[in-house]
Order: C-alpha cells, then sequence, then structure tokens
C-alpha cells in the first residue's frame, strides 16, 4: 500500500470512527444508564439524515438544516420516549428487543412512503466544498476534515458534561444505582427522558453530518446499529471515553482493514483467491478484535466507574 492510499484510509478510518462515537455514545448512556436495550437507535441516525435532506431543501442552507434536523429528531426521540419507551423500562430485555425492533420496521417503511426508497445525496455546504492538498499526490475534501474535528469537539463536550457537571453527576450516579438516585428525591423517570432525547439527538447529528458523505436511504442505520453495539462493548457499556477511544479503534480497523487484508493475501494466494478472500477476513476483524478485549477483559478497555 502506497503512503498516500494509508492517508487516505487513516482519515477515513478517522471519519468513520468519529460518526460512530456519535451513535454509540447516546447508546452507552441509555444502555448505561437505564439497561434499556434499544434496537431503534439506528432509526435515529437515518432520521437526522433524512430530516436535514428535507430542510435543506426547504431553506437551501445546510447549518439551518442541521440545526433543524436536530431540533426535530430531539423532539421525535422524546416523543418515541413518551409514547413507547418509558412503558418498557420495567419490561424484561426480550420485550424492548421485540418493540423497539417493531419501531424499526415501521420507521423503515414510513421512510419509503414519505421519501421514496430510492437512494437520495446532500452536497456538502458551499464553504466546507473544496478540497486541501495534504501532499502532492493527495487532495482531500475538506468537509471529511471538518467532520473528524466536529466530532473529536463533541466528544470532549459530552466527556466534560458527564464528568464536569451536576446533570453528568446524576447521570453517572443513575448508572450506578438508579433506586438509590430515586430515594435521594431526583427524578429518574425524568433522568431518562434527557438521556434518551440527548442520545437521541446525537445520533440524529451523526446522520446529519454523514448525509452529504454516503447516500440516503432506507434502512441506512441497521448495519451501523450493529457496529455501535461492537463499539459500546468493546469501550465498556457506559463510558463516554471508552466509546470515543473503541468507535477510533474500530473506524480505523475496519477501513484499513479492508485493503491491509487484500495485500496480506496477495503475499499467501494467487490474486484472484486474494481478492476472495481478503474483504471476507476483513469483514471479520473487528468482531475479532471485540473477542479479544472480551478474553482478556470483559467489562471493555474503560468500564464506566462503578462497573468494575
Amino acid at each position: 500500500m502506497s503512503s498516500t492510499l494509508f492517508l487516505i484510509q487513516l482519515l477515513n478510518g478517522a471519519q468513520y470512527g468519529v460518526l460512530l462515537f456519535l451513535i454509540a455514545a447516546g447508546l452507552t448512556l441509555v444502555f448505561g444508564v437505564m439497561g434499556f436495550i434499544n434496537l431503534a437507535h439506528g432509526v435515529q441516525y437515518m432520521i437526522g439524515a433524512y430530516l436535514t435532506f428535507m430542510y435543506f431543501g426547504v431553506t437551501g442552507n445546510f447549518l439551518t438544516a442541521l440545526l433543524l434536523g436536530l431540533v426535530t429528531a430531539l423532539c421525535l426521540g422524546l416523543a418515541l420516549e413518551a409514547l413507547v419507551f418509558r412503558h418498557l423500562y420495567d419490561r424484561d430485555h426480550l420485550d424492548q428487543v421485540l418493540a423497539t425492533f417493531g419501531i424499526i420496521l415501521f420507521v423503515n417503511e414510513a421512510v419509503k412512503v414519505i421519501w421514496g426508497p430510492g437512494t437520495l445525496t446532500l452536497p456538502a455546504p458551499e464553504f466546507l466544498s473544496a478540497s486541501l492538498q495534504l501532499t502532492d499526490n493527495l487532495l482531500y475534501p475538506v468537509y471529511r476534515l471538518a467532520l473528524i474535528v466536529v466530532g473529536v469537539l463533541v466528544a470532549a463536550g459530552l466527556y466534560l458534561v458527564v464528568t464536569r457537571t451536576r446533570v453528568g453527576m446524576l447521570i453517572r450516579a443513575g448508572a450506578s444505582n438508579a433506586d438509590m438516585v430515586s430515594a435521594l428525591g431526583i427524578n429518574i423517570r425524568r433522568l431518562f427522558m434527557i438521556v434518551f432525547g440527548f442520545g437521541a439527538m446525537l445520533a440524529g447529528f451523526a446522520g446529519a453530518l454523514a448525509a452529504p458523505v454516503f447516500t440516503l436511504e432506507p434502512g441506512m442505520g441497521d448495519n451501523l446499529l450493529i457496529v455501535a453495539f461492537v463499539v459500546i462493548i468493546i469501550g465498556g457499556i457506559g463510558s463516554i471515553r471508552g466509546a470515543f477511544i473503541a468507535a477510533i479503534l474500530v473506524g480505523l480497523i475496519d477501513t484499513l482493514g479492508r485493503s491491509l487484508a487484500t495485500d496480506a493475501m496477495n503475499l499467501i494466494f494467487d490474486a484472484s483467491a486474494a481478492n476472495q478472500i481478503g474483504p471476507s477476513i476483513a469483514s471479520m476483524l473487528i468482531y475479532i478484535f471485540m473477542a479479544a478485549v472480551l478474553f482478556f477483559r470483559p467489562q471493555g478497555l474503560f468500564p464506566a466507574k462503578g462497573s468494575a
């Protein structure tokens, strides 16, 4: 692999990792604080992308569309929490899985009805549409670099909120012992609602940022949800720091692995066989990494305080 291609894959891996973090951050908070398995978290990512696309068509301004999409995603997340999810908190995990899977089916079909089953594209904002000369042979889109920077800033801000504010203290306390927090006079249901709404908004934010990079299609968040669960297991359930580090690692392993695995197989097999075996091995790398982490650190790399 050339140095230019390696740098491209490195940046693409970081970008993918940042998007995974934005999805996994809300998921790890919901799972860590509430013990709630929300398979429908991926549809919030999809909704964020489609809402940004819709508002861009109305306003013609990406930042305005992004803001409106975030507000709407937050409202829809709170509506789902009030109408569906809060009635499942005291139910077993099987009920939660079945109910949230039903929401996935419903929302995916609703998206097909509203926007159609075909793929859609959203242009990057004009002020970020240029490319930056990183090396003599490499022009890299400014928007993708901005996406990485924004993701890192959001991760830092979220970490500070969780570790340095009263709301963060309550979230961490709720993750450790929700009954005790409730006994101290804190409205635990309201805390759950805040956590759920914020998690939905983060997933919607990830979808909005990803819209100019990937095509929009029904079910676009389903595969990412599986990888997001891998991220929170590797990082440690309930840990923001763990989710960020694990997301970057998973993004790099997945992106670099798709190129390096084929190159490695070329050393053993002929080109035709290597091109078939390499991608198959690459698709397993993140799950092999997860298995290795669980073998040595069952609680994850950076478990939330009180969970280990």
